[in-house]
């Protein structure tokens, strides 16, 4: 019988380009199965779906995925569960990179502005690669700027690369500093360059500082799966979750015990956990020994919890209760996180200092329940870049030292404090380009626009930072074609480096950039993939969506622990009776801190704590708000010392501290579609643009604010359906619905 076009269509990709189809550990029963262009031929129809594995990297998560796809069509994200990190669960990010690719306001095309300030005429890529090695080439290196996001994997090689061969400067760019200052922590006591998995399923007990990690914090899909089991116990008793933090987050409202402390207090309060675990002998002896210089109880004695308690505003019976918690053995093992708030204050390297020490004081340092120590990359990564930096970088920018800024996804003009005046010094560069998919804040200011496609679009891999404790590489496939005329982001830069002639670069595109890669890890004759021929281990390593080697973990040497200061560093902050209110910001449990804020899905995911979804808000103590004459929904002004202010509905949460004003991150944006355009207020305009004091990170948790009302009202859109009244018992929140 002849072969029909349509058996033909679906079986020419078996030697092709086609997307590789997960089944497991198996050969897929129909082999590798072609993509269908975006103008579906009428006669293709099978009616069958198939889910094509993949990896994607979302701020500092990794998630392995399948995608269902049907007829070329994307329709439907899953978890991958063959892969380590998030073992087949997936977040709401990673569900609207559908919208992401089928967005009505994606650029379709290279776009070149034809004068500064005027309309933006459509060009071919010869075009615009053209322009962007012309921009390159004709300036000093030290002139260009290449500004992206954390970057991992095969992708973060190309871009390091790139930068090295052209001299360019390259810096990483995230909004909130995404845990610089928890990393340099790790490093101090650990020597750890990447950062560890908290094996929370393992644990019996845990003692989170400020970090929501089934929220928002790193990788919540991650921690989330692993709480799962921490809860269930497994044979052992029901683990206990203590949370410290002055916000009541997801995190908080699963914990058994929820304790406020002063924010930028958190360290003193891990100190005293410290002294008092160490002055009771409940320590582990060669750790309060390295850590006390030998000293023992005294070196910490100005942290006792009596000396402390006012600072902190936790009792200091509460701090002695925490400590013999955290030593008890039937608690055992015990595990100590640290991040968010905590860590983003001026003093943050201190207070996480202290909180990730003692998990050296309960003997939790590399083992099962506790921190678990991952090895070293095999790709590149390109990390944050201070709040310090930036601030130099943007007076480079004023003073024409930085005449050509190139961003990818680094949306400068919209994510760094508002006092900073971003968008003044990009308006004083000479070219901008973007490469971005969306008209975002920064794209708004750029000459050239060259749309980069999507993650379900382009090749790369991604190694996951924190990782499961062992070499874990995702591999990220298209499982579509590119749905308009777009590239890869690393596939323009690889198409740049050859028109320039850079050196180190010798891949054609990303995907034998990836295969470069699988050839390397094929050699190895282990892991999760081990076949005879790269052929089919190139094959079966797609339809598994990575390769990842158990055996392949942290050496566990570390340096010896360094000696904690007796003394609390001194910082200063806004006189606080001219702004009564710590500000607590949170991010959006979709949108994040504004980068997922075009996406529909993102925008509609409701705060897990007060519902509210599509707009910001602020919420205060039920007291606070009476004692100033506000109810909710009235639209109040936050100002801070910086002169700016904001202006959202109010909130009235019964969980919030009298002297705490928390304000969720992610909206006001005057650009970036329609879906995020004129929503809400951006928190970031308000923040001091303070630094941590070692590391320059940005401390975007040290502003203090006050609060006035208005004659407005806004209502909030939420699902709430009923009031929650409030009742506080002890040291714990209990919520009495009314009926």
């Amino acid at each position: 019988m002849a072969l029909t076009r349509r058996q033909f269509l679906k079986w020419a990709g078996v030697t092709g380009i086609g997307a590789v189809v997960f089944n497991g550990c198996r050969v897929p029963d129909h082999e590798i199965q072609v993509q269908s262009p975006v103008e579906m031929p009428e006669d293709l129809v099978t009616g069958r779906d198939n889910y094509y594995a993949t990896a994607a990297q979302l701020g500092m998560a990794s998630e392995g995925l399948l995608v269902r796809v049907m007829e070329g069509r994307a329709k439907k994200i899953e978890g991958n569960p063959d892969h380590p990190v998030n073992t087949g669960k997936h977040g709401i990010r990673a569900e609207s990179l559908l919208q992401a690719l089928y967005h009505p306001d994606r650029i379709k095309l290279p776009l070149l502005r034809i004068a500064k300030g005027g309309p933006f005429l459509d060009i071919g890529w010869d075009e615009a690669i053209n322009h962007l090695a012309t921009t390159i080439s004709d300036r000093r290196p030290d002139e260009v700027l290449l500004a992206t996001p954390l970057l991992r994997g095969r992708v973060a090689d190309v871009v390091q690369t790139f930068a090295e061969g052209s001299g360019i400067r390259l810096q990483g760019f995230d909004a909130l500093g995404c845990e610089s200052v928890v990393r340099e922590a790790l490093r101090r006591l650990y020597g750890q360059n990447t950062q560890p998995d908290f094996d929370i399923a393992h644990a019996n007990y845990i003692l989170n500082f400020g970090a929501d990690f089934l929220g928002t914090w790193v990788n919540p899909t991650h921690y989330s799966r692993g709480y799962g089991e921490f809860r269930q116990g497994d044979g052992r008793s029901r683990g206990r979750l203590v949370h410290v933090g002055a916000r009541y987050s997801t995190t908080a409202a699963a914990a058994d015990h929820w304790v406020y402390a002063t924010p930028g207090s958190e360290g003193l309060l891990a100190m005293s956990i410290a002294y008092t675990l160490i002055a009771e002998g409940t320590a582990d002896s060669s750790a309060a020994s390295a850590l006390t210089g030998g000293q023992g109880a005294r070196a910490l004695a100005a942290f006792a919890p009596e000396q402390v308690a006012a600072q902190t505003g936790v009792d200091a019976q509460v701090i002695t209760e925490l400590a013999h918690e955290l030593a008890d053995s039937h608690n055992r093992p015990a595990l100590v996180i640290g991040g968010g708030p905590a860590g983003a204050q001026a003093n943050g390297l201190f207070n996480m200092m202290a909180v990730y020490s003692l998990n050296a004081l309960v003997d939790s340092v590399n083992r099962s329940g506790g921190l678990i120590f991952n090895p070293e990359p095999i790709s590149g990564r390109i990390r944050t870049t201070s709040l310090r930096d930036w601030k130099q970088t943007l007076d480079d920018m004023r003073s024409g030292d930085i005449s050509a800024v190139l961003v990818r996804e680094a949306d400068l003009a919209y994510g760094l404090p508002g006092a900073l005046d971003a968008r003044g010094a990009l308006r004083n560069v000479d070219t901008i380009v973007s490469f971005s998919s969306f008209l975002d804040e920064t794209s708004e200011l750029a000459d050239l626009i060259i749309p980069c496609s999507t993650p379900l679009e382009e090749w790369g891999t991604d190694e996951p930072n924190p990782g499961p404790g062992y070499t874990t590489v995702g591999f990220q496939q298209p499982a579509v074609n590119p749905f308009h005329d777009t590239l890869s982001f690393g596939d323009v830069l690889l198409q740049t480096s050859s028109q320039l002639g850079l050196p180190g670069l010798p891949w054609e595109n990303m995907r034998e950039a990836v295969r470069a890669l699988a050839q390397d890890l094929h050699s190895r004759g282990r892991g999760s993939v081990v076949q005879p021929t790269f052929a089919e281990f190139w094959k079966r390593t797609l339809e598994r969506g990575g390769w990842w080697d158990t055996g392949a973990t942290a050496d566990g040497s570390r340096p010896a622990l360094p000696t904690l200061p007796s003394r609390a560093p001194s910082v200063t902050a806004a006189d606080p009776q001219r702004y009564p209110f710590h500000l607590v910001p949170f991010e959006g449990i979709g949108i994040g801190a504004g980068q997922y804020a075009h996406l529909p899905w993102a925008q509609s995911a409701p705060d897990p704590i007060t519902s509210a979804a599509w707009d910001s808000w602020v919420e205060l103590n039920p007291h606070t708000a009476e004692e100033m004459g506000l109810k909710n929904n009235d639209v109040v002004i936050v100002e801070s010392a910086t002169g700016r202010t904001i202006r959202v509905p109010l909130y009235i949460n019964p969980a919030t501290p009298p002297n705490v004003a928390s304000v969720p991150l992610g909206q006001g944006h005057r650009a970036f579609t329609s879906y995020a355009a004129r929503r809400g207020a951006n928190l970031l305009d308000i923040l001091e643009p303070v630094e941590e004091t070692e590391t320059g990170a940005f401390a975007w948790g040290a502003t203090r604010v006050r609060i006035s009302g208005t004659n407005q009202r806004r209502v909030v859109p939420k699902l709430e359906g009923i009031e929650p009244a409030r009742q506080l018992h002890g040291e714990e929140l209990i919520y009495v619905h009314k009926a």
